[in-house]
This record gives structure tokens, sequence and C-alpha cells, in this order.
């Protein structure tokens, strides 16, 4: 019987490592409060992990997918879709106490026994959680249309400041006045997938406005199979070099 629950334990050890070993490695931010650790996930989905904090945006792929990462003090949602929205996977994770931040078209989804632990924000509100200040930023396709795959005002981006640090999530949109406008971003992840946002070109013009100091292109697979996230750094490094594109391994395969 020990025996038995001992390779059985060390079968599951196995498996959780090798999970694990399917992603790419954490980058690292240096804030003016330790480093922020960036873990791609997959898709739309990662992990910040800040001051012994840990954020889940969009988290999608099961509990497996966050194999060795701490259970998340907060989780973002972005929309409704379900590469955002994911209700297999929240029911799969520990949430007791995990604050969830989502737009209200989200909140109506959800079922009751998450009622408690949400903040709704719609685009342009403020909030402060675990004494991190977050806002919802617009995310939306062009040109404005009621029948659009994402309607202005139902989704959010996200502005996260952390240890003096902006950090943004684009969500789903396209190159909007708004994203186009913004200010201070040290890190972002902008989306670029046909024809639900942006072609690269697209993408690129827009960060070119926008000038983040680190930029990651993620969530850019389409109808046709994955963006090519490669000429979308070579145009902002031919126009920009100050711009700093990261590319990551958000499609491991399993």
């Amino acid at each position: 019987m020990k025996l038995t629950t001992t390779l059985a334990a060390l079968f599951t050890l196995t498996l959780l490592q090798a999970n694990a070993q399917h992603r790419d490695s954490p980058d690292q931010v240096q804030t003016n409060k330790g480093n922020l650790s960036i873990q791609p996930i997959q898709h739309g989905t990662l992990v910040l992990n800040w001051d012994n904090k840990t954020i889940y945006v969009d988290p999608t792929g099961g509990a497996e997918a966050f194999t060795g990462i701490a259970k998340p003090g907060m989780i973002l949602i972005t929309d409704i879709h379900g590469d955002h929205l994911n209700q297999e996977t929240l029911d799969a994770l520990e949430t007791d106490g995990t604050v969830m931040v989502v737009p209200q078209a989200v909140a109506d989804q959800l079922p009751d026994k998450y009622k408690g632990q949400l903040k709704v924000i719609g685009n342009g509100e403020s909030t402060t959680l675990l004494e991190i200040p977050i806002t919802a930023v617009p995310m939306y396709n062009l040109p404005e249309s009621e029948e659009s795959r994402h309607t202005k005002g139902r989704g959010n981006g996200y502005i996260l400041n952390m240890g003096g640090k902006n950090i943004y999530l684009s969500g789903d949109t396209e190159g909007t006045p708004e994203m186009r406008g913004l200010q201070n971003i040290d890190v972002a992840f902008v989306s670029m997938n046909l024809p639900y946002t942006m072609d690269e070109f697209q993408a690129a013009d827009a960060v070119l406005d926008f000038k983040p100091k680190i930029v990651y292109p993620y969530h850019y697979r389409g109808q046709n199979g994955l963006t090519d996230v490669q000429t979308f750094k070579n145009q902002v490094d031919m126009q920009n070099d100050a711009i700093e594109v990261r590319l990551k391994n958000w499609y491991p395969e399993k």
C-alpha cells in the first residue's frame, strides 16, 4: 500500500513537472519594489507576480495550465468570450479569497457563487486592489458597430501600476484612439489576430503611437493560424528601436 502511494505521488509529480516544462520561463521587469515576474501561459492568458501578489489574467487551460504557480490573489477578466471568460478553468482553480476584476458583461455571466468576489469596473473607471491601482481601458473593434465582435463598452483592457511601472493589457481590441493615446506605459501586452483584432502591421502602427518601453505580442492565433509576430517586431524595430519587443511562446505544445 505504501509503495502504491509512493508511486502515485511520483507519477503525479512527473506530470506536474511536464506541464510546467511546456511553458516559457518567466521574464523579469525591475520595479521600485522588487521584480515583476511575467509568466506567459497560453494565448491571452498570463500570470503576473509582484510583491508576493499573484495575478491571473484571463485564466484558461484548466488548473493544469497553472501547475507550480501560486493561487491567485486577483483575477482579471477582459471579456465574455471563452478564451477570456473560461468557466471550466475558474471552477478548477483554487479561488477562495480571490478578488475578480471584471466588466459588467462578464459579471452578468458568472454564477452566483462568485458574486461576492467580484469588483465590477467599466471603461475609464479605476480601483485599487491588493494595493495595486487598476484602470479599465476601452477595447473594441473599428469601425464601431453594434454588430462587431467586440463592441465598445462591453470589455475592458486594463492598466495596472505595480511598483511604479504601468502594465497595459490590451484585451481584444484594434488600434483605437484610446490605445494610441496611452502615455507612460512600461510594459504592454497587445493582441493581433484576424479577424478578431488587428494584423501585425496594424498592431505595430498602434504601438508606435503610444510607445511602450516593452511590448509583448500575445493573443495572436486567428482563423488562419498564428500571426507573424516576427514581422510585427521587425516593423517596430525599424521605426523605433527604443521599444523593446519581446517574443514569447504563447502556444506551447502539450
